[in-house]
């Protein structure tokens, strides 16, 4: 699902989109209607952008995570703010990505957040790193200690933080899939973080990612 505000840009998304083989099942031009939308849709996967009229992207974000509704988000936005892509990935975004991409890394972001992984833009991703630790943590100042990983965790988690699925993670790693996911769970648990993109901010602000 698409939601901009500029009717050309959503139709020149779906059009490449198309051209990957990967089917949008829904629009909308501000966040209220694309609360209406995601419910009325159910897509795997919504592309945001952040600034518009009305009810803007991180609106929206903040509404769907207070509903409970647990679609992955990837924000696709022309704004390099450190602030706001904190904002974003505060606020429940799975990914971060500018609308520089070339099709064939739009398209490996969005099939990556449908399988569970997360992706934040490289351009950003080491300004993102100075504000997470030059700032509060991620995760609040009532949160636990990150609590000590594993050296198979590490790995893990360095994999999810690539924006790599469970089963690419499996692949990689040579393990089951379901010992992947389990891993996972554990690092969650172990990081105080409520999903992966929390666990990776988390990681990035305890100096266990670098």
């Amino acid at each position: 699902m698409i939601v901009d505000d500029q009717t050309l840009v959503r139709q020149g998304i779906r059009s490449l989109l198309e051209l990957a083989d990967i089917e949008v099942v829904g629009e909308a031009d501000d966040g209220e209607v694309a609360l209406e939308v995601v419910a009325a849709a159910a897509p795997d996967v919504v592309l945001l952008d952040l600034r518009m009229p009305r009810r803007d992207g991180i609106w929206a974000l903040e509404r769907l995570r207070d509903r409970g509704v647990a679609v992955p988000v990837l924000v696709l936005t022309t704004f390099d703010d450190d602030a706001l892509v904190l904002e974003a990935l505060r606020a429940g975004a799975r990914g971060y990505l500018l609308k520089d991409v070339t099709l064939e890394q739009l398209a490996h972001a969005v099939r990556a957040l449908a399988e569970g992984g997360t992706l934040i833009a490289p351009s950003i991703t080491d300004r993102l790193v100075r504000a997470i630790r030059s700032g509060p943590s991620p995760v609040g100042p009532d949160a636990p200690s990150a609590q000590e990983l594993t050296e198979r965790e590490v790995e893990v988690l360095r994999l999810v933080a690539a924006g790599y699925s469970n089963r690419e993670i499996a692949g990689v790693l040579f393990l089951a899939e379901g010992t992947v996911k389990n891993h996972v769970s554990t690092i969650l648990l172990k990081l105080g973080a409520r999903d992966r993109t929390n666990a990776v901010l988390r990681a990035l602000h305890e100096g266990i990612l670098r």
